[in-house]
């Protein structure tokens, strides 16, 4: 069985492995990761964890246990270059230094062990996390409680004083969402990181784990692009056109397409 297979294998568990499954994401970039190896090393994190967690009930345990993993140094990234280990979760296991969604997936599966509720966020930007029932959010990064106006402060933060916080952004993402957007993460990055290969790879998963959108076969024509595909780049131009609604982008949509073709009968 492929990486690739074993990862949506765990999505139909009930409920599903979500923390395996984001191995099997990282084992796609690392053919010498045995995740079966990593989740029984995790027992070892889990009582470094629970030995420094106090005594409350499970419901109160969550806030506290983001800062036990704080002080057990699992912190956000700090080297103001974020690159693809930043998001690949055995990496960010070694390393204690990730993204915030990477941080959250780790912290989730503690909390599961644990029997603590625990919930993940999409929120734009910055990946939460949250109580079930709370009125607030907790940040993955240390454990700092978010109420409405730091969530409209973050929104502005990340996207700009013309986005009003609304309650899509505060919507709790299930273990699908989350590995879409773990996917779309490491796709960016390793564009970024001139890995374009591996960015086919993160490409691919993020169209299989939802339906089929805009934004996700316009990234992939981008990866094509990179890796001189004018057959894949086309298909995926095609593809975003059938669900574009914005006049604009279907004229720059339809040139990209025309000049692919240009390209295609030069040669």
């Amino acid at each position: 069985m492929s990486p690739r297979q074993a990862c949506m294998q765990c999505l139909q568990r009930d409920p599903p492995a979500l923390f395996e499954a984001a191995l099997w994401i990282a084992a796609e970039h690392d053919d010498q990761l045995q995740p079966v190896q990593i989740l029984n090393d995790l027992h070892s994190l889990l009582l470094q964890v629970s030995a420094g967690l106090p005594a409350l009930p499970a419901r109160e345990l969550a806030q506290p246990l983001l800062r036990r993993l704080a002080e057990l140094d699992f912190q956000e990234d700090d080297e103001g270059v974020t690159r693809p280990h930043h998001a690949l979760l055995h990496q960010v296991l070694r390393r204690r230094r990730g993204q915030p969604l990477t941080l959250a997936l780790i912290a989730l599966e503690v909390a599961r062990r644990l029997d603590i509720p625990l919930q993940g966020v999409n929120f734009p930007g910055h990946f939460m996390l949250r109580v079930p029932g709370a009125d607030h959010l907790l940040d993955p990064c240390g454990g700092r409680r978010l109420y409405t106006r730091d969530c409209r402060d973050q929104l502005y933060r990340q996207l700009g004083p013309g986005v009003e916080l609304s309650a899509v952004h505060l919507q709790t993402a299930d273990a699908t969402d989350m590995l879409r957007r773990l996917s779309r993460n490491l796709r960016m990055l390793h564009m970024q990181n001139d890995a374009p290969e591996a960015a086919l790879k993160d490409a691919e998963r993020a169209l299989l784990l939802g339906p089929p959108n805009l934004v996700d076969h316009l990234a992939r024509a981008d990866v094509y692009r990179q890796l001189d595909c004018p057959q894949g780049e086309r298909y995926d131009l095609e593809r975003a056109l059938l669900f574009c609604e914005e006049e604009g982008l279907r004229l720059k949509l339809g040139e990209r397409l025309r000049s692919l073709q240009r390209a295609s009968a030069l040669h």
